[in-house]
């Protein structure tokens, strides 16, 4: 029942070339970025990941594409990557844009069963191009399919050995889903207890959905940088 494992490398040690990948995080907030540097030295090739963003052009997931590790992006947001620009312009990187929600909802659907879902978001423009569309309540409507993973790599603040999780924040966004909609679900965790040391804590993650823990290190602290103008 204990699922902590010893390390990164040896969490990652099965993915193999060509799976399909979710990552959560949001921009550089909540990323796995021990399980990230595990993948880019194993090397895994041609990855379809699918996370709200790639990073930047050399943090968080951008190393992997920086690599040319990675095949294809489901993503809805892709600024702050000049590497991701060149490699889709040149014809090197397959992408898939989706509105920030209809992400996070074809990946709950993903993990929930759901066959898939009409949203108003996006019709009418080349997102609903090639799909499903319907008229509900005077307004079109685009069909979603669900999303799904082999391997999900998330970060909580919290984690039991036996795999309860506790996020915390931006990490809430879209890790929660993730790991229910993967075959199998890693875990980078800020701190791991002991089986019912999170009863005071809510727990988000019951541990049926969690696989492999191992313990977050040497975490980054991203800093955003602002220009204050002094007013005249």
């Amino acid at each position: 029942m204990n699922k902590v494992i010893a390390s990164a490398d040896e969490a990652v040690a099965d993915m193999p070339d060509g799976c399909t990948l979710m990552s959560g995080g949001f921009g550089l907030c909540g990323n796995p970025e021990n399980l990230i540097e595990a993948i880019h030295r194993k090397n895994v090739k041609r990855l379809t990941i699918i996370s709200n963003n790639c990073g930047t052009t050399d943090l968080g997931l951008g190393i992997l594409l920086q690599n040319k590790q990675v095949k294809r992006m489901v993503s809805s947001y892709v600024g702050e990557n000049k590497e991701f620009e060149r490699q889709f312009l040149s014809g090197e990187l397959e992408v898939e844009l989706n509105p920030q929600g209809t992400l996070a909802e074809r990946i709950r659907a993903g993990g929930c069963g759901i066959g898939g879902f009409f949203t108003p978001t996006g019709a009418g423009t080349q997102v609903s191009e090639g799909k499903e569309t319907r008229m509900i309540d005077g307004r079109l409507h685009v069909l979603e399919t669900p999303l799904k993973a082999d391997f999900a790599i998330v970060r909580a603040w919290k984690a039991d050995r036996w795999g309860n999780l506790v996020f915390r924040k931006t990490a809430r966004n879209f890790s929660p889903m993730m790991c229910m909609a993967a075959k199998v679900t890693i875990v980078e965790a800020e701190h791991i207890v002991e089986p019912g040391e999170l009863d005071g804590d809510l727990i988000h993650i019951p541990n049926i959905f969690v696989h492999r823990i191992i313990q977050a290190k040497n975490l980054k602290k991203w800093i955003e940088r602002r220009t204050v103008r002094k007013q005249a």
